[in-house]
Order: structure tokens, then sequence, then C-alpha cells
């Protein structure tokens, strides 16, 4: 049987606010990402991601939806859409797009029809409840954003559901015709073309139906925000979700080779995902905050990682992230705040050695380290709300540099909603593509080789023993065999990548073939194949 298309794919993430302004507004836009695509299919990757661009007032950024079937036109038409999709395809790029099926925007239609009064026909699409007699919120589940996940409406004189922003009332996905509702609108972007989708918030789409309050919280962590005093028993990955997901699941079915991958995690949440959400018929793929929230690269983390998700999934197929909009760049989280130069290439060859599908986080190719923002451009409401002790996301949203020397690194002609980092000037695309030394250059050669050996995309995974501070990977299957050595300090350390004859393939130089020894510098890496295995030339 032919492997899926997404078995094994790297897909590019977009962030469209920040990719490329082409009418000199100072905000990124779909006819500037079109006349990009060129520089995403020049690295290799098998689709794009792109990020909410639908119709929105934009208080959380475009995931704050009031329209699921248009485009805001601070990002362009339906028709820019449909030419990114349609030149994406010609350079060989499948396109997913977010769904956000958990919460709309309070500007939603739907949701001024449901506040009206308790009688509409959508008076059930929202999460309502009375108050308590004293009339504080009906429980104690708590925010994302911070305080109660409750807001007083007046007109209904009853209480929403907000687990993020006040302005993003919860769905009641225990409704039927509000899954209706949104399955009919992903129709709509399925039958536009798109390959498939990012589904967000996966965990948060349904709650416990009786209200009950989520217990506290008992295991040692860090406690900045409210929601983290508690175990989210009541309003997070409820079972009530998975019905929806194989409704969604039977609608991607109907269509060839369409795909769906979760987003699933939360606050607290470090762990593999829940199996119930990858069994067959729901989600083909999802993705954790496990490496979005460790501490930094060990041998123990992925010998850790990938053992909870065999003894989970079995056959379920992983997605792995080390960067994207919702979290400190890795150069910075992993790498301290001034990363070794090695450092941002190392996390690439890394992350795509790993068994499963790979996202990789617009201007991860050029190892952009976390911006610095200052307190007065601050934009994220969670930033502002918890400054300094919380830094938010702007940092890794901040635009993508493409000329170092043009006026805000030929992002846009105007200022930019958000500035560039001075330090990412020198870091723009135009520098790397004339480096062959560079993280971009580097990023090719490994995108590159991964598409030649088979193993990297769905092969067996096997982390090997090794001393401190060396992390040894080997992927294998029928036809190719690969070994990794990564070096995780600040000092060069000598290693032995195995017996026999070894040919590298990317990183450090191999000094003796036979039992392929290599010094590998600090934050180096090394890809050897064996000679004498199939389909290692």
């Amino acid at each position: 049987m032919m492997r899926p298309w997404w078995r094994g794919a790297v897909v590019y993430q977009v962030y469209p606010r920040s990719y490329q302004d082409s009418n000199g507004d100072g905000v990124g836009d779909l006819p500037g990402l079109l006349g990009r695509l060129h520089h995403i299919a020049s690295l290799g990757v098998d689709a794009v991601w792109i990020s909410p661009f639908f119709r929105s007032p934009m208080r959380d950024f475009g995931y704050d939806v009031a329209d699921f079937c248009d485009v805001d036109p601070l990002f362009g038409t339906l028709a820019d859409f449909d030419a990114v999709v349609d030149r994406a395809h010609e350079l060989g790029l499948r396109v997913l797009i977010d769904q956000v099926y958990s919460h709309t925007s309070d500007q939603h239609p739907w949701f001024e029809a449901s506040r009206a009064s308790r009688d509409n026909p959508k008076a059930d699409w929202y999460v309502w409840a009375d108050a308590k007699p004293d009339g504080t919120p009906p429980n104690n589940w708590q925010s994302v954003f911070g305080g109660p996940a409750w807001t007083w409406d007046a007109r209904r004189g009853q209480y929403y559901l907000h687990n993020f922003l006040t302005e993003q009332p919860d769905l009641n996905l225990l409704n039927p015709a509000v899954q209706d509702a949104l399955l009919e609108t992903s129709r709509f972007w399925l039958e536009r073309g798109v390959d498939g989708f990012r589904v967000d918030a996966v965990s948060h789409f349904t709650h416990d139906p009786l209200l009950r309050d989520n217990p506290p919280r008992e295991e040692p962590g860090l406690r900045t925000r409210p929601i983290d005093f508690q175990t989210l028993l009541y309003n997070f990955d409820r079972p009530e979700t998975l019905g929806f997901l194989e409704r969604l699941r039977a609608l991607l079915d109907l269509y060839t080779d369409r795909f769906a991958l979760g987003e699933l995690g939360g606050p607290g949440v470090g762990g593999a995902p829940d199996d119930r959400y990858l069994a067959p018929g729901r989600l083909h793929s999802a993705y954790s905050f496990l490496f979005l929230r460790a501490d930094g690269p060990s041998t123990a983390l992925f010998r850790d990682t990938f053992a909870q998700w065999e003894a989970l999934h079995g056959a379920g197929w992983p997605t792995w992230v080390f960067s994207n909009h919702d979290v400190p760049r890795v150069v910075s989280r992993w790498g301290a705040k001034r990363p070794h130069p090695d450092f941002a290439a190392q996390m690439i060859a890394l992350l795509l050695t790993l068994r499963g599908s790979v996202c990789l986080y617009q201007g991860e190719e050029l190892g952009l380290p976390q911006a610095d923002v200052p307190y007065e451009r601050l934009v994220d409401p969670e930033a502002i709300a918890n400054w300094p002790l919380t830094l938010g996301r702007d940092g890794a949203r901040t635009p993508m540099p493409w000329t170092a020397d043009a006026p805000q690194a030929g992002f846009s002609s105007a200022e930019p909603w958000l500035p560039l980092d001075p330090t990412h000037h020198r870091l723009a695309v135009d520098r790397q593509n004339a480096n062959a030394a560079s993280t971009l250059s580097i990023t090719r050669e490994l995108l590159h080789q991964r598409r030649r050996q088979s193993a990297l995309v769905d092969g067996h995974i096997e982390i090997l023993d090794a001393p401190e501070p060396l992390l040894i990977i080997e992927r294998r299957d029928d036809a190719s065999r690969v070994r990794a050595a990564f070096n995780l300090s600040a000092a060069p350390v000598i290693v032995r990548v195995g017996d026999g004859l070894w040919r590298r393939i990317a990183g450090a130089e191999l000094q003796v073939a036979d039992g392929g020894i290599a010094v590998l510098p600090a934050h180096g890496f090394l890809w050897a194949v064996p000679e004498i295995d199939p389909g290692a030339a």
C-alpha cells in the first residue's frame, strides 16, 4: 500500500500577519504569501499550514472568528486564497488551514443571535448557565488568559463560558446542530481545494454537562495564572469530543488524501496526546505541548517521550513541533539568551530525525531567536495582562526578515504591526541564501536527505545507549538505515557511530569511516548511513 502523503511529511507553518505584506499596511497578507511560496517550496517541505485568515475583530489575532467562510479584508479576498492554493499545488505543496471549532468571536452572528434570548433558534449554540444563588459564576472553571471562564450577559441574565478571552465564547458542541454547522464550514474549504486541517484547541471542544467544579491541582509546577491551580477534569479532554471527531473524519474521508492534524494540550498538560483521539476513524495525527514545554533537549527527554508514545498509541502517528506561534522560539527557549551559532541547525536536524510528521514554524529555518518586543509595543493580551512574568507570544510572531539591508527587512514598506528585532536582520533570507554554511542552507540539505532516506520518513526509531552529552538515534526500515548523533553540549565530543563502514550524509565530517568516528563540535550533529545497506546510496 502507498504511504499517505502526510505520514512523515514536513509541514511549514505560516503566520500570515507576519510573513509578507503586499500592500504597505504593515500587516502580512495572502498576496504576500503568494509571492513567497517559492521560498517555502525551495526548502523541500511537503505542505504549508496557514494560520487563521478568516474574518475577525482580531482580539486574538484571527483565532476569534466572526465568519468561518470568508477572508478578513486585512488579509485579502477569497480569490486571493484560491490563488494561494492553486500556486501551492503547482509547486507540489499541500495546503492545510486552521479550523477553530471550540469557540467563535463574540461578534459572530451565531453568538449575537444566541445572546438575544433564551428561546431563539440558536439559544443553545453556546454554553450558557445560571448564576449561583449569590450571583457568582456557575462553577470554578478558569480561563487560559486569566480570571473566571464565565462572563455575565445582562441580556440573557446568564453567564456564558469562554475558555480563552471574554470575546471568545465557547460553542456548545454537545448540540448536534452546532456540529452540523461547523462541518458545513469545513466542507466549504474542502470544496476550495484545501488538503486538510490543523484542528485548533481540540482538548477544549466539550465540557461536563453537569458543570462540576474542577478539583485543586496537587502536582508541583509553576503557577502564574488561576487556571494553573486546577486539575482540568471537567472542561478539558472530555470524552464527549470523540463523537464530533468521528463526524469530522467521516467528512474528510469523502475527499481524496485529506488530513486532520489535532492540537492537543493545554495548561499543565505536557504528556503525549490521549490515545482516544488517534483511534481509527478520528484524527490522523496530533501534536502536544511536550517539547514546547520541556526545559531542554536531553537523551532522557527523547527516550521517555518515545517510550510514552509507544505505550499509549502503538501504531498511532505523531507530529512533532519545537516552535510555533504560541511559545517562545526553540533557539531561545532551549539555547539560552545567547545561543551557540550552531544550535539552530542542530535543532532542525534533531526535529527531522524523529519518527513522525514535523511542523516547522516560519523563521525556524533561519534560526531566528525569540524577538525582544518592548512593553509599549506588545499586543498579545496574555503578555499585557501578565507582564513581566509571562512574556506572551509576541516575540515568536514578529515579521519574517527577507532582505537584510531593506527597510523593515523586506517585510513591508510601512512600520509593521510588531517590530522587527534588530538581531533578525543579519539572519535574513538573502544573507543566508548566499552562505552554504547558514542554517537555511543546512535546513535545505537536511530536508533533501530526509526525502532520499525512507528510514527518516517512516522508519522505526531507537534511542541508542550513549554517555551524556551524546544523543544517538537510529532510524531504519527495509530499504535504509540512518544513525544520527547529537552533541548536546558546548564542548567538542568524540563519537563512534557504529561498527563497519559509514558514510556522512549531513552534518559533521567523518574522520574515520570504519567505525564511524567523528568529532562533533559544540552543538554539532552527524547523519550517517552504513555503506552496505540497500538504498544508502
